[in-house]
């Protein structure tokens, strides 16, 4: 079971931010594991597929309850305590970094990844996920196993990553590069999802982050530097990510990060929080209106 959520507060990051120890690339290609030194190593599966086969060692991250407590008042990211236990729950804590895989989609991972980092714990992403590391027993080897209850005491805004909640994007729209990660058809406003409206936001330019993955992987450095740059997007500038709920927003700011992007959020809650808001302008492309 997970802790009970306990009051607290965060001011979200809207000055520069000064990240501590954070790997720059939070990508990690499999065969580099081993020079880590050692990791622990989180499953972002449904129960099913982690109780079916998972490395000895891996502990599974209960995704549906992070994603939940991540959108609820009680257990929101202004709840400090709530994520601290979270994440000591994993065995975090210490100079161990932890690995994070999948099913292969990478958006859950990268779900994982942004929220461990932003409160400070050094993270990864298995580039590519459980089908990159099915069977490869000898590069986990190194992954630590729990050993009893861990602390974790908490930075909110020191990972490479920041957070952007609707307020405060709302009132600096003019001043920051959107980079919406959903579909063209989510864009435009045709796939309204569960949304009661559909559009994007203001000055929102769209790279699906399928674009930013090739064969299950996300691409290399060079290449997201390249699609960034072909979409609008340059080195310096505030950018803010955001998709509908968070995990495709997350890994389009991996892709940023890893990109050599050094002013990168996400507008975690993303466009289902934005679009619930009626006080928080859409744009429709013509064909949709």
């Amino acid at each position: 079971m997970l802790p009970t959520a306990i009051a607290g507060a965060v001011q979200f990051d809207v000055a520069p931010r000064v990240v501590l120890g954070m790997p720059h690339d939070p990508i990690i290609e499999p065969t580099a594991l081993p020079s880590l030194g050692g990791f622990r190593l989180l499953d972002v599966r449904e129960p099913a597929a982690f109780e079916a086969d998972h490395p000895a060692r891996a502990v599974r991250v209960p995704i549906e309850t992070w994603e939940a407590a991540a959108k609820s008042g009680e257990t929101s990211f202004e709840n400090i305590p709530y994520w601290e236990r979270a994440i000591a729950y994993l065995g975090l804590g210490g100079p161990v970094p932890a690995v994070v895989y999948d099913n292969g989609r990478m958006t859950e991972a990268a779900r994982v990844w942004f929220i461990l980092q932003y409160f400070g714990a050094e993270a990864l992403i298995v580039n590519g996920g459980w089908p990159a590391i099915r069977g490869q027993r000898e590069l986990l080897a190194q992954a630590s196993g729990l050993s009893g209850p861990t602390t974790f005491q908490a930075r909110p805004g020191s990972g490479s990553v920041g957070l952007v909640d609707r307020q405060t994007l709302k009132a600096d729209l003019d001043g920051v590069r959107l980079l919406d990660a959903r579909t063209a058809d989510e864009f435009a406003g045709t796939d309204l999802r569960r949304n009661a409206r559909g559009g994007h936001l203001p000055g929102a330019r769209l790279l699906p982050h399928e674009s930013l993955l090739d064969d299950g992987r996300l691409k290399s450095a060079g290449d997201l530097r390249n699609l960034l740059s072909d979409a609008g997007f340059r080195a310096g500038r505030h950018l803010v990510t955001h998709c509908d709920g968070g995990g495709r927003a997350a890994l389009a700011a991996a892709a940023a990060v890893r990109a050599g992007y050094d002013d990168v959020r996400a507008y975690y809650l993303s466009f289902a929080d934005w679009a619930k808001d009626e006080s928080c302008p859409v744009v429709l492309d013509p064909q949709t209106r």
